[in-house]
């Protein structure tokens, strides 16, 4: 087989510990380095004093990012390669470390680079991956408060709406006070508006299910939590502005034309954005894009049976942003999501009719971003159009198994 390239390198990337094979045209050098930056950096001088015209390394953990910066810092041409398509080329032999067949591929040009995002865009994908794992440890709090105040006999989650509000927390300010049965407190904050009036239940009510127990650890404990929340209050506030500061004009703008798609707010907008960019130009189709999300369903058939169609991994922070607004989608009873949801939930279940909405949502996201489309909704009748007198059909022949008969028709005299 012809060779793509005269010097390469492949990289066997450890944690503690840097395998290097260097192909200089019939010649093989094979050196270790460790982890540290400084011997990063002693490698990449190394590949830069050899003239080395690529560099492949496998998608290790997290260990192979330190590498890939100090690469793209010194001007090399670094490429990631999932492991898998490795392993899918036949003919490795078991004598011939990882490095050495890395590099064999890659002279070869039988490797596939994975999609690598420029620097600004991993380092917004790092702030909106630590947005979500703090707002996933707000959401973990508010569970424990939930359970802490139900152990008390206090009913807050039937009072108010939210219970990380603004009522919610005036009201557990007043749990605390050790005020919970004196009705005069209460009226006061309810005459000042600290406590809306449009809550759940009435003040009667209220002030019943607020006759709880709880004993003076259990206040020690929910007054910890709710600084804990305060803080992580303030956290998320933070990130917020930070990710609105960092984000390019493009990007906001991207940010703000698929916000437009039913069930995607500034959040999961933002979120998407840093994940998938502003250039839909290396994903040929929405085939393309919904396969590497992990929202397209599999094709395993086989003598025409089709075995399983589970989708794949994919994109985790893609995929699962994707499904939550899917559930916010379906809320909406007049958009076409909550029709598809509808139509697939009653034969396929929950679960898949909420992925496919969200394979929907990003195929709709990926052609206004392509195409410079402006979204539409096409409303819940838009499946009501097709095949009318089937349909009809189909529910007469219903009724007619529940015992009911067509009225007979005027005979004329």
């Amino acid at each position: 087989m012809d060779k793509i390239y005269d010097i390469c390198c492949g990289i066997d990337v450890h944690k503690k510990l840097i395998v290097a094979c260097l192909n200089h045209k019939r010649k093989k050098e094979l050196r270790e380095f460790g982890a540290t930056t400084r011997e990063l950096m002693e490698l990449a001088e190394w590949l830069q004093k050899n003239e080395c015209e690529i560099v492949a390394m496998e998608s290790t953990g997290s260990y192979w990012k330190p590498l890939y910066n100090i690469m793209e810092s010194y001007g090399l041409h670094a490429i990631v390669v999932n492991p898998a398509h490795m392993k899918a080329v036949p003919g490795r032999k078991t004598d011939v470390k990882d490095a050495e067949w890395i590099a064999e591929l890659l002279q070869h040009g039988l490797l596939q680079p994975s999609y690598i995002p420029s620097k600004d865009q991993r380092e917004l994908r790092e702030l909106v991956q630590y947005r979500k794992s703090l707002v996933g440890e707000r959401t973990r709090e508010l569970n424990r408060l939930q359970k802490m105040l139900e152990g008390a006999n206090i009913k807050l989650s039937g009072t108010v709406t939210n219970i990380n509000g603004k009522s919610a927390r005036k009201i557990l300010e007043y749990i605390l006070s050790g005020n919970e049965k004196k009705k005069k407190k209460y009226d006061e904050m309810y005459e000042e508006k600290l406590i809306a009036h449009n809550l759940k239940a009435s003040k009667e009510q209220i002030l019943d299910d607020l006759k709880g127990f709880m004993s003076p650890l259990q206040r020690r404990m929910l007054k910890e939590l709710l600084q804990h929340l305060d803080e992580l209050n303030v956290h998320i506030e933070n990130l917020n502005d930070e990710i609105d500061n960092f984000m390019k004009p493009e990007e906001k703008q991207a940010s703000q034309v698929i916000q437009d798609v039913t069930g995607i707010g500034n959040t999961s907008a933002q979120t998407i954005i840093a994940v998938i960019g502003t250039d839909m130009e290396r994903f040929p189709s929405d085939r393309h894009i919904s396969s590497w999300a992990g929202l397209c369903p599999g094709d395993n058939v086989s003598a025409k049976k089709r075995k399983s169609g589970k989708i794949r991994k994919g994109n985790a922070l893609l995929k699962s942003t994707l499904v939550l607004c899917a559930h916010a989608a379906v809320r909406h009873k007049s958009s076409y999501f909550h029709a598809q949801f509808k139509r697939i939930s009653t034969h396929r279940g929950k679960k898949r009719a909420y992925v496919a909405v969200a394979h929907s949502i990003l195929i709709a996201i990926y052609h206004i971003l392509k195409d410079g489309v402006k979204y539409q909704d096409l409303g819940a009748e838009y499946y009501n159009q097709f095949n009318a007198e089937r349909k009809i059909h189909a529910y007469l022949k219903k009724l007619k198994a529940l015992g009911w008969e067509p009225p007979k028709e005027a005979v004329p005299a």
